[in-house]
């Protein structure tokens, strides 16, 4: 049986926008199948958040796990995919397992951020096909008010049983949901049903497109970065 590892286990990569001051926020980026905790860095960079203070960002990689829909072929994956049901209309297996022993990663990440003395209101989970739904599945049902988490290019996990699941306090963390209307691997279908599931719960749901594939593009970065920039923004004193 695959057991998760424990968070400081992990592969991470970690960096602070600020040598010189202790972060007074995080950001905790998950990435999707294949790729590893690297693979947003660019991004990053590529935000200034300087206005809200210094911010540390969390870049985990997944474990490497076994993934049906390659074969069995070995990656990191933060849980199993399976391929699409054959019959028509057939809804595609969910590897509950693999995303609850996830789900508890994230957690460890989340705390490990508050015991490092970032309060979780000023946290973020931003995540990216794989990493999406284990954001949305995870942030939505933390026991802490989050800052805010960012849903790219991806799509609810577990659906049928997330109002039951979600948190009280989730109710009020703000999500931001974008989307490739190009998108063949996770189609733009996956990600309004996965809106509108949020929206109908009550959720603050931010949505936007763009003509895009299974990819970021500087456009988006800069939506993030202005979203961002809201969340996290310093009260006035």
């Amino acid at each position: 049986m695959y057991t998760p590892p424990h968070v400081d286990l992990l592969e991470l990569v970690t960096g602070a926008t600020s040598q010189d001051q202790e972060p007074g926020a995080s950001i905790i980026v998950l990435h999707g199948l294949g790729a590893d905790g690297s693979d947003f860095l660019p991004v990053a960079q590529a935000m200034d958040l300087s206005p809200v203070g210094p911010v540390r960002y969390v870049f985990p990689s997944a474990p490497v796990r076994p993934v049906t829909i390659n074969g069995g072929y070995a990656m990191r994956a933060w849980y199993d995919i399976h391929p699409p049901a054959d019959e028509p209309g057939g809804v595609r297996q969910e590897d509950e397992l693999g995303l609850r022993e996830s789900q508890a990663i994230v957690e460890q990440l989340i705390e490990r951020e508050r015991q490092r003395g970032v309060p979780a209101e000023r946290i973020v989970l931003m995540g990216f096909s794989q990493g999406c739904a284990m954001t949305l599945l995870a942030g939505l049902r933390s026991p802490h008010r989050l800052a805010g988490l960012v849903a790219l290019s991806g799509y609810l996990p577990l659906a049928s049983i997330t109002a039951a699941e979600a948190s009280p306090v989730s109710r009020e963390v703000p999500v931001l949901m974008i989307h490739g209307l190009h998108d063949e691997v996770v189609v733009p279908s996956r990600g309004e049903a996965a809106r509108d599931v949020l929206k109908d719960l009550g959720y603050n749901v931010q949505w936007a497109t763009f003509a895009m594939g299974h990819e970021l593009c500087m456009e988006e970065v800069s939506v993030i970065r202005d979203w961002l920039l809201e969340r996290l923004q310093v009260p006035r004193t």
